[in-house]
């Protein structure tokens, strides 16, 4: 039996489309159904519907043999258990630094001020000021994060971006791309090597569904 772990929501939704393409359907809905463990198609598998944040974690300890996760949850918990073969190019968004309107993020960068910066991706955004240069005190949200700057909470956010609609909307502007984040298949080395006939096949039939 192979389990695969995805999250509710824009990923699996996405991720349906691309297990179509490989011959798999998940027989139920998670938006009716009360059920954590869904069957497929495949008597040889099932999807398992965790957090996002605990996709990696489910996969990395064997939880779930392969399962979707976002670049961002990765980049946040880079665990040395996990391959990862495909990026399967869906839920596609950005890491991007924000700021209030009339806060002048240029300016305080080149003078070296010292600057809030709320997030919940702390370790990228440790990184990615670190290698600027920029002193940053780092504040951990995990949510409403329009709101740091409005109250006077942060000087800047970190954190994703679609269309920037929401920014927009409270006054806030895109001021440094970190990343272009997209979601990628992950893998347990373990599984792959005790599961290989099963799993191999799989993989190649989703980096085709990619390609297609």
């Amino acid at each position: 039996m192979l389990t695969f772990a995805l999250s509710k929501g824009r990923i699996f939704d996405e991720t349906l489309p691309l297990l179509a393409r490989a011959g798999i359907d998940v027989l139920d809905d998670p938006e009716t159904s009360r059920k954590l463990i869904l069957a497929t198609n495949r008597p040889d598998l099932r999807v398992v519907l965790v957090r996002a944040s605990d996709v990696p974690t489910y996969v990395q300890y064997g939880g779930a043999d392969l399962g979707v996760a976002g670049a961002d949850i990765l980049m946040e918990a880079p665990g040395d258990g996990l391959y990862r073969p495909v990026d399967l190019k869906i839920a596609r968004c950005r890491m991007s630094v924000a700021t209030r309107a009339d806060f002048d993020y240029a300016s305080a960068v080149k003078q070296g001020s010292r600057i809030r910066v709320a997030t919940k991706y702390t370790l990228t955004a440790r990184q990615h000021f670190a290698d600027k240069g920029v002193h940053v005190d780092l504040i951990k949200l995990y949510g409403s994060m329009e709101l740091a700057p409005l109250t006077g909470l942060a000087d800047a956010i970190v954190d994703l971006v679609s269309s920037g609609g929401t920014l927009k909307a409270n006054g806030l502007v895109e001021v440094e791309k970190i990343a272009e984040i997209s979601s990628r298949l992950v893998v347990n080395q373990a599984a792959l090597k005790l599961k290989r006939d099963a799993m191999r096949p799989l993989i190649e039939a989703l980096e085709k569904a990619v390609q297609a």
